[in-house]
């Protein structure tokens, strides 16, 4: 079975990426599974990602307050394409593994289910990263769910300190080699290899970073 993940560089999604993602499932109106439990207080912008979605996929909302679902595994895998919004990544990985659900994605993402998400739901997926969850200074991650290899770092364009920390992080403090995005970019991966690069603004792409170089990557503009 194909694996897919697609990280996106933080900011809002917009229509193009939206319909990109929604391609890769082969489905014309897939079931979306959102999750987000990085920021579970935001109702509002929950009620926006949804009707966002909504206008292309049948998609529903995961919830782990104040618990999971009884049936979370058979919930999860009925869907085609999950998508995981921004916020604390370390916290949202912490709540996800108390309950399984960490195991429940490993299962999605073998049976073939596209992963996507942004900005902590780009850090997730990858063994590593740069993030703030632990306070306002960035600092490396390196509890991800290592779906796939390397390290993460989105808003690699829309904050100034990303750039500079992500390449410190890989150079003097051992954070592994990996992918940069600028904001709203999205970078597939297929089966754990780099497949794919989209960008919604011309001049925006995506980075490989490691101890010596970035190399930029091409990147598609969709509209």
């Amino acid at each position: 079975m194909r694996t897919t993940v697609v990280g996106i560089g933080g900011g809002e999604t917009n229509e193009a990426v939206r319909n990109y993602l929604v391609s890769l499932t082969g489905k014309r109106r897939p079931r979306l599974l959102y999750l987000n439990t990085a920021t579970p207080n935001d109702l509002a912008r929950t009620l926006q990602v949804f009707e966002f979605f909504s206008r292309s996929a049948e998609v529903s909302r995961l919830d782990f307050f104040p618990w999971p679902p009884d049936d979370l595994r058979k919930f999860t895998l009925e869907h085609d394409l999950v998508f995981v919004g921004g916020g604390n990544t370390a916290n949202m990985l912490a709540i996800w593994r108390v309950h399984g659900f960490d195991l429940i994605l490993r299962e999605a993402f073998d049976g073939g289910i596209v992963l996507s998400g942004t900005s902590a739901g780009m850090i997730c997926w990858f063994d590593a990263g740069v993030t703030d969850s632990f306070g306002p200074q960035l600092s490396g991650f390196r509890d991800g769910l290592a779906f796939v290899a390397g390290s993460a770092c989105p808003h690699y364009d829309d904050d100034p300190l990303r750039r500079p920390t992500y390449q410190r992080l890989i150079r003097a403090e051992d954070l592994p080699p990996g992918y940069a995005a600028d904001e709203g970019v999205a970078i597939t991966f297929v089966d754990g290899q780099l497949a794919d690069v989209v960008t919604p603004r011309a001049g925006a792409t995506a980075y490989y970073v490691d101890r010596e170089t970035e190399t930029q990557l091409d990147a598609t503009l969709v509209t």
